[in-house]
């Protein structure tokens, strides 16, 4: 445990009991007896587990825990409150602060151990480090002969835990999560049969091999190992070299399955919540209970049972039917409809020793019913059998749920792949059709050009050939013939430049762009030679771009710059860049009519115009080819503008990182 533990409180004697339980856990420990010791501790060293009590000389202990859920350096430390079983409100209180843990006295130091080891590990995000040596743990009850395996295996380069009776072998497998079990037959107390059967009814364990070892020469030996579950049968009278070849085979043959930490072991600390009116039968079985290791939370009422299930998971839950207020069918309801808590075990205590009583009970929503007369080893067995039952269905509900979710990955992936072959084709066949409609616009479109050309140049000639013959309607009706010829052909120009646009090859060059737009804005001013623009070209502005493209996509944003700054005083024009996020975003600015924000979006769409002056007018188009072109490079291209205040048109020239 990374930090150790920090023990607070003010009996020395819990302090050294603490101390020595885990000091033999392997777990270094530092002991404090007021809050003022405490916070100089957390101040000077890091801890992975604080061990708290809530009644100390110089303050609350819960008091320091919302201190330490404050405080960034020591948010995620595990926190066990230790106190003595007072007021239910004391324990609510602690567990809505920030407690991960709430432990009543008397305590069971086996089980605070066990669970302080547990809240760490499932604090801890990372997983252990590579490189750890694989773990056995050694079950013998001979120290002799396990300090004889502790060594061979230390020197083949395992680590080695070991434990003297089945009972500590379970604990110490729950605990540590061993890579393999080595478990003698012959144990006091449970045999090492009964060890391995115990592993694999065990969610958590089930996966870890079991290595049986026995003195006994006997034929049936062998079957009734493997029988138990064993993934291997050794006799303790064969050398070393063979139990560490046959230990050696076992973890080969071991598949990847579920990971240890991901459940719960049966075998690993566990909560019961004894609810009963009688103080006497509440303690005696609290007694009984924690005798076997778990950690009992008792509550006197069901209202402090439905009070404290709030805050406090438990792993199952002791009943006492007859109970002044809430009775214990009353409250049995309650719990079996609250979504949170209606999966844990519960079981009915009662007096009634009736079959009506009993059908009552379980009607009442009851995973079992027990009379008080039984034996408590009787009890006893009921809550192992519940536990492990509501391990099991938590397995298969885990199961479920994780073919459920393969079963919809698979599911997704297939909708997408499915979506992507149509995308696929619907792009193969849009770009197809595109295709088709821009050779057709670039061939009608190149073939009426010239009867375009015939009549403005007819209206042209018949207007300086036979002017003195024409009245004033009849020159103003050739002048609007030749208008409109002349319009008919600047719709023809842009279109044929947006078909050449989308079937031309991009080729890449290095490319001038500061040289192209003066050049375009020479060409401009040399039509318009009775206007004034104050134009400004930033320098040294170069793009791996295709040159050609290029000037069509300047020719159309200077061109519109131009245009739409005829009526502004001091018309002004700039292109230039400016660096975003690591690249350049070219821009062209003018201070002309300027657009309303509420049709950026229409913009680069064709055939849109946002003015109806008609000397604003335009085809519609130029915006149109901009875009694809700045596409075509995998850039972006958007405009900003406010009527009456000028524009400002955006653009890239390769795609966002």
């Amino acid at each position: 445990m990374k930090g150790g533990a920090l023990i607070v409180d003010d009996s020395l004697t819990v302090r050294m009991d603490l101390h020595e339980a885990f000091e033999a856990a392997g777990l270094p420990s530092r002991q404090c007896a007021t809050l003022g010791e405490a916070r100089e501790a957390l101040a000077r060293e890091a801890f992975s587990i604080l061990v708290l009590d809530v009644l100390l000389p110089d303050g609350d202990g819960i008091d320091l825990l919302a201190e330490v859920r404050r405080e960034p350096r020591t948010a995620d430390l595990a926190v066990m409150l230790l106190s003595a079983e007072t007021e239910v409100r004391d324990r609510i209180r602690g567990l809505r602060t920030g407690a991960d843990e709430y432990v009543g006295k008397p305590y069971d130091r086996a089980y605070v151990v066990a669970r302080a080891k547990e809240l760490v590990r499932r604090r801890a995000s990372a997983k252990p480090p590579p490189g750890l040596s694989t773990t056995v743990l050694v079950i013998d009850d001979s120290a002799t002969f396990r300090e004889q395996l502790r060594s061979a295996l230390g020197e083949a380069g395992y680590e080695v835990v070991v434990a003297g009776s089945g009972e500590e072998g379970l604990r110490v497998a729950a605990d540590r999560r061993p890579s393999v079990i080595l478990v003698d037959g012959v144990l006091p107390g449970i045999d090492g049969a009964t060890v391995i059967r115990r592993v694999r009814l065990d969610a958590a364990l089930r996966g870890i091999p079991c290595v049986l070892l026995t003195a006994s020469e006997g034929p049936g030996a062998e079957l009734r190992a493997l029988d138990a579950g064993a993934d291997a049968f050794v006799r303790k009278e064969e050398p070393i070299d063979v139990i560490l070849a046959k230990l050696a085979a076992v973890l080969r043959r071991v598949s990847a399955g579920t990971s240890p930490e991901e459940t719960t072991s049966l075998l690993g600390p566990k909560k019961i919540l004894a609810v009963d009116d009688s103080e006497t039968h509440l303690h005696m079985l609290a007694d009984t209970l924690r005798d076997d290791g778990y950690d009992v939370i008792l509550a006197r009422s069901g209202e402090e049972a439905i009070e404290l299930l709030a805050v406090q998971p438990v792993d199952c839950i002791l009943l006492d039917v007859m109970m002044p207020g809430l009775s214990g069918h009353d409250t049995c309801r309650r719990i079996k409809s609250a979504a949170g808590v209606r999966d844990i075990p519960l079981l009915m205590l009662t007096a009634v020793d009736e079959p009506d009583a009993m059908l009552e009970g379980l009607a009442a929503g009851a995973d079992d019913y027990v009379a008080k007369s039984s034996d408590l080893d009787v009890v006893k067995a009921r809550v192992r059998a519940q536990i492990r039952r509501k391990q099991f269905e938590d397995e298969n509900r885990h199961v479920r749920e994780e073919l459920l979710r393969k079963e919809l990955e698979t599911m997704e992936a297939r909708a997408a792949r499915d979506l992507a072959q149509t995308r696929a084709a619907l792009v193969d066949e849009l770009e197809r059709k595109n295709k088709e409609l821009e050779a057709f616009s670039y061939s009608v479109s190149h073939d009426l050009r010239a009867p375009l050309r015939s009549i403005e140049g007819f209206s042209q000639a018949l207007l300086e050939d036979y002017a003195d013959a024409l009245d004033a309607e009849g020159k103003s009706h050739l002048q609007r013939v030749r208008a409109a010829a002349r319009r008919m052909g600047e719709l023809i120009a842009d279109l044929l430049d947006l078909s050449r646009v989308g079937s031309a090859e991009l080729r890449r060059t290095r490319v001038d762009l500061s040289e192209l737009a003066r050049s375009v804005l020479a060409e401009l001013a040399r039509r318009d030679a009775g206007r004034t623009v104050e134009t400004q070209v930033q320098d040294g502005l170069l793009a791996d771009a295709d040159g050609r493209l290029i000037q069509v996509a300047l020719e159309n944003l200077l061109g519109n710059a131009w245009k739409f700054t005829a009526k502004a005083p001091g018309a002004k024009i700039t292109f230039g860049a400016e660096p975003r996020d690591g690249r350049a975003v070219y821009v062209v600015r003018d201070n002309g009519a300027g657009f309303d924000m509420s049709y950026a979006d229409k913009l680069f769409s064709p055939f849109q115009r946002l003015h109806s002056d008609a000397e604003f007018s335009g085809t519609g188009i130029g915006l149109a080819t901009v875009y694809r072109i700045v596409d075509r490079h995998g850039g972006r291209v958007w405009a900003e503008g406010a009527v009456g205040r000028g524009a400002s048109v955006y653009f890239t020239l390769a795609r966002d990182r």
